[in-house]
């Protein structure tokens, strides 16, 4: 029978397997569409906060490790959703499997433990399928791959950093404050690189931002907020393994929306699949075999 924090982890990765729609559902670049994600979680996060009656009280330590991880998640979120602009959804989920290979990797680096002969045959693998993806997608793709990638080891460096954090802090607290800066990172990275896209934010049309609003509050607060409790729960590791479900989710909910425009040859679903397998058989094996 499945368990209360199995059902929870499943439906958190339903959730981030339909964030990838939005990038389609909302007419705006990268860069000012993800500003408005953060700022609107971290407004949704503090009114429950205040609500709740909770305290805001960090360390200073806490408070400038909280802030450069929330920078990471910025960041990774602005490069899921300009790989999305440049590729498509399908493309964008398929190279976050890789989130599970270079969580392998960080974590022995993060807890000083060896690398085992799973997570080496897992690279190969990995590293295979995504070079078929590679080569099998039209050429107009294939920069949206490579920062697809850079996407999914942003993804297993926070999930790791996040996983780190004393237990002590709770999950609406390190949620707000991470918000805070993402959204200082990617004001900073607008100001500096970007400035036209301040026009985008201040010009943003009602329906985009009805989007946006759902985005920030129900698949990013409440998501975040509880993938940083189960955290407390499951290991950073066991949180990758099961986002690479994500792009099942993902593709099968693009191609049920956008139809024709989500579709890839056969390679890339094959390669998809080999990968996925792969990477949920690791776990499997490492859980069974390497406790």
């Amino acid at each position: 029978m499945i368990s209360n924090v199995q059902f929870r982890l499943q439906f958190l990765v339903l959730l981030w397997g339909f964030t990838g729609v939005f990038g389609k559902l909302v007419t705006m670049n990268a860069l000012p569409m993800v500003w408005y994600r953060v700022l609107i979680a971290a407004i949704a996060v503090f009114v429950y906060m205040k609500f709740k009656k909770s305290d805001f009280q960090v360390s200073k330590k806490e408070l400038l490790t909280l802030l450069g991880i929330g920078g990471i998640v910025g960041i990774h979120w602005f490069t899921f959703y300009l790989s999305i602009k440049l590729s498509n959804i399908s493309i964008a989920l398929s190279t976050l499997s890789m989130g599970a290979l270079f969580s392998a990797v960080l974590e022995p680096i993060f807890f000083r433990r060896r690398i085992n002969l799973l997570e080496i045959i897992l690279a190969i693998i990995v590293s295979a399928c995504v070079a078929v993806i590679f080569n099998a997608s039209p050429d107009d793709y294939k920069l949206g791959i490579i920062i697809g990638i850079l996407c999914s080891f942003l993804s297993a460096l926070f999930a790791v950093l996040n996983s780190r954090l004393p237990k002590s802090i709770k999950p609406t607290k390190v949620t707000f404050f991470e918000m805070v800066g993402g959204l200082i990172t990617l004001s900073l990275i607008m100001v500096l690189f970007q400035p036209d896209a301040i026009t985008e934010v201040v010009n943003v049309s009602w329906s985009n931002l009805g989007w946006l609003i759902l985005l920030g509050v129900i698949f990013t607060a409440f998501a975040q907020i509880e993938s940083v409790a189960l955290l407390k729960h499951v290991s950073a590791f066991t949180m990758m393994l099961n986002v690479n479900l994500e792009p099942v989710y993902g593709i099968f909910l693009a191609s049920l929306i956008f139809g024709d425009s989500e579709l890839m040859t056969p390679v890339f679903y094959i390669a998809t699949g080999v990968m996925v397998l792969s990477i949920v058989m690791n776990g499997i094996l490492k859980a069974k075999f390497f406790k």
